[in-house]
């Protein structure tokens, strides 16, 4: 199982980025995939899932409701989270991550991680 995230960089607030998080080496289409940050001092958190339920269910923290979309090209492997309205509270590393369940949200113990990619918001 392969999980790379990117797209990160540095915005300013009010702006907007789009993650990508491409995976390989497993079943794509059955299962669940993730995104967590983690911003310095702080704990990982879950911020968002897309799972592979087939009704396109979702999973966003209360922090990014209204701002983050996170959909899924299947065709391509790859899950975006596309982050709008940037405030400086959003700046961390952002991973994507999977448990090989089909289930959102995905738990922070998830067993397969990608490499994150920072994202910093400037005010």
């Amino acid at each position: 199982v392969q999980l790379q995230a990117s797209g990160g960089g540095l915005v300013q607030v009010g702006g907007s980025l789009r993650l990508s998080c491409a995976a390989s080496g497993f079943t794509w289409d059955y299962y669940a995939i993730g995104w967590f940050r983690q911003a310095p001092g702080k704990e990982r958190e879950a911020v968002s899932c897309f799972s592979s339920s087939g009704d396109g269910s979702t999973f966003y923290v209360d922090s990014v409701k209204g701002r983050f979309t996170v959909s899924r090209d299947n065709a391509k492997n790859t899950v975006y989270l596309q982050m709008n309205s940037l405030k400086p509270e959003d700046t961390a590393v952002y991973y994507c991550a999977t448990e090989l369940s089909w289930y959102c949200p995905i738990p922070v113990t998830a067993q397969y991680w990608g490499k994150g990619t920072q994202v910093t918001v400037s005010s």
